[in-house]
């Protein structure tokens, strides 16, 4: 038995080990980094931190979080709360690569820990939230990740968000049929790199 509820402080170790274990195209991304633990401090923790309101986790008969939907509703006011209220707390652990170009995977996530300003696109202004959303293995496809994006979609709904977007890896093509089954579309972002960027009105 599972259910979705709010974040948790208690919650972080495991929001943690979710983000590692599904940050690699869906699969762990323990083998392809050598310190995989700056990936939760991009793409998880920061928005449970920086805005418990939109965070919510699917909890297993334990209440063990076995998933998450992590979100921020105004990307712009994140942008610059991560700046000023985040990095400080991690700069000290993986500190900029100051100009160098990045020589791999590990430097490639500390050149976007350090560049928060790269989620602010004039093409998604219409989007003003965006959103994370991971479950572990054993829990995708038995209908929890639609279920967490709706619990997402009222609270975002309750503080006047109009629509959420997201940036998925293009490789990640099983992440992207899921999308397309709860009727996000692809919105249009000039040179969007190795992402598609997706979203929905809420």
């Amino acid at each position: 038995m599972t259910i979705i509820r709010p974040y948790r402080p208690s919650d972080h170790d495991a929001v943690y080990d979710i983000c590692i274990r599904t940050a690699h195209h869906g699969g762990d991304a323990r083998p392809h980094y050598r310190d995989p633990g700056i990936l939760p401090e991009i793409f998880a923790l920061p928005y449970a931190h920086l805005e418990p309101q939109f965070a919510f986790v699917l909890a297993d008969a334990d209440d063990h979080a076995v998933g998450y939907v992590l979100a921020t509703g105004d990307t712009e006011s994140f942008v610059e709360r991560f700046r000023h209220e985040w990095l400080p707390r991690v700069a000290d652990r993986y500190p900029p690569l100051d100009g160098a170009e990045p020589r791999d995977g590990d430097e490639v996530m500390r050149d976007l820990l350090h560049r928060p300003e790269r989620m602010v696109l004039p093409a998604l202004a219409a989007y003003p939230a965006h959103l994370h959303i991971d479950l572990l293995p054993e829990h995708q496809r038995q209908g929890h990740g639609r279920a967490l994006i709706g619990r997402l979609v009222l609270a975002l709904q309750e503080a006047g968000v109009p629509a959420v977007h997201l940036g998925m890896a293009t490789a990640n093509t099983a992440a992207r049929a899921f999308y397309d089954r709860i009727g996000m579309h692809v919105v249009d972002v000039p040179d969007p790199g190795p992402l598609t960027y997706l979203g929905l009105k809420v």
